[in-house]
């Protein structure tokens, strides 16, 4: 069977994102990979629940057990949401920005090995390819 670009994409996906895994759990065990989905969609200046569920395109229940998770280990804390008092935002706490500062640290050894292995121009190709497929397909 000839390869294809999905199962591709897939392949090298989990490739690079099992380094990124081990790497995570070196720094913390408690941080299971689910939890990226948090970390990777939490905005700024915080988020409802419901849009961060969204984002992901995850259930609220199911957001709500990852965001739980991390408010007992002291990465995101939930805030009342200025614009409605009734509702809370999820925000980094301290611990949880340090924890995504180590991640982009680890994700730009992580392109610096890519681009060791492939090559600058080989890298930035790759680059150009997966932004013309996310932007205009």
């Amino acid at each position: 069977m000839e390869d294809n670009t999905p199962e591709l994409l897939y392949l090298a996906y989990s490739r690079l994102s099992e380094e990124i895994n081990e790497a995570g759990k070196a720094a913390d065990p408690d941080v299971r990979p689910a939890h990226a989905t948090v970390f990777i969609n939490l905005e700024p200046d915080g988020i409802r629940l419901t849009k961060l569920a969204e984002k992901a395109v995850m259930t609220p229940q199911a957001m709500g057990e990852l965001v739980d998770d991390l408010e007992k280990l002291g990465y995101v804390r939930r805030v009342p949401d200025p614009s409605d008092r009734r509702a809370k935002l999820i925000v980094f706490t301290e611990r949880g920005e340090r924890a995504v500062e180590t991640a982009f640290t680890l994700i730009g050894e992580l392109e610096a090995k890519l681009r060791d292995f492939i090559g600058a121009e080989a890298l930035a190709q790759v680059h150009r390819v997966l932004r013309k497929i996310i932007d205009e397909y």
